[in-house]
């Protein structure tokens, strides 16, 4: 199946300003982060930015840099008005590719970026095992409930499914149950003509409180598919401390010589 990659990239951050020109391993974190995209066999990949010097770093990088607002409230925001210029037509598929993922594998992309089958879903997406109490009960760890198909029912910031013998003890939950508490990983994708409804719309009161755009999407109705990782998924970089363990794993990455 043919999909493109779209991967939005702002220059302002808050923990991590200019996140997306941070050198590691030689080469700029957005540089990284195309490679993946490259690996994943995707038919085109663009970049969607509001900074030149990003947009020259995508083009050496061999990706398509579009100049997007510097205002966007979101990254599907931002990659909407990337495609809008681009000559796709509705039923192209694009993922969504977050811009401070430099280890992520293109298996994963691939993926993700074929599984929208004809179950009539307009949105997939990558999920994990959640693999430890303290990641069960961080806000900063997603968590996603599916139905037994497979589409999602809720993404949150709690706990997910409340066990109520158990609680608050998240670690007998995890051992009661441990394949129904998963870890959503950002990673989208979406048919072109989805993503232009799914922009025009607008937040919704559960992703305004839970700060998740996807409930936008629950809410007003789409379905979302939710496969599982094939492979591992190393963290991405939010933080500091993010992007020291990132430039540790490539390091190690160039000296084994993979």
């Amino acid at each position: 199946m043919s999909f493109r990659v779209v991967i939005p990239a702002r220059y302002g951050s808050v923990r991590l300003p200019g996140k997306a020109l941070v050198e590691i391993g030689g080469q700029a974190l957005i540089a990284h982060v195309i490679a993946r995209a490259a690996d994943s066999g995707a038919a085109e990949i663009v970049v969607a930015t509001d900074d030149e010097r990003i947009a020259g770093v995508a083009r050496r990088a061999g990706a398509v840099a579009v100049m997007t607002r510097a205002d966007h409230a979101s990254g599907t925001d931002r990659i909407a008005e990337a495609v809008a210029t681009r000559a796709y037509g509705d039923e192209v598929i694009v993922v969504n590719l977050q811009g401070d993922e430099p280890l992520m594998p293109g298996e994963v992309i691939r993926q993700v970026g074929c599984a929208l089958d004809d179950d009539g879903a307009e949105m997939a997406t990558i999920a994990v095992p959640i693999d430890g109490a303290r990641e069960l009960t961080d806000p900063n760890v997603v968590k996603v409930v599916c139905d037994a198909t497979g589409l999602a029912l809720y993404f949150s910031r709690a706990v997910v499914p409340w066990d109520r013998d158990r609680q608050p003890d998240a670690a007998a939950a995890l051992l009661a149950a441990p394949r129904i508490y998963r870890r959503h990983l950002g990673l989208y994708a979406y048919r072109v003509g989805f993503l232009r409804r799914f922009a025009a719309l607008p937040p919704c009161p559960l992703e305004e409180i839970e700060k998740l755009e996807q409930l936008r999407a629950l809410y007003h109705g789409a379905r979302i598919r939710v496969i599982s990782a094939a492979v591992e998924v190393p963290t991405g970089v939010d933080t500091p401390g993010d992007l020291e363990a990132v430039r540790r794993v490539l390091a190690a990455r160039s000296h084994s010589g993979r």
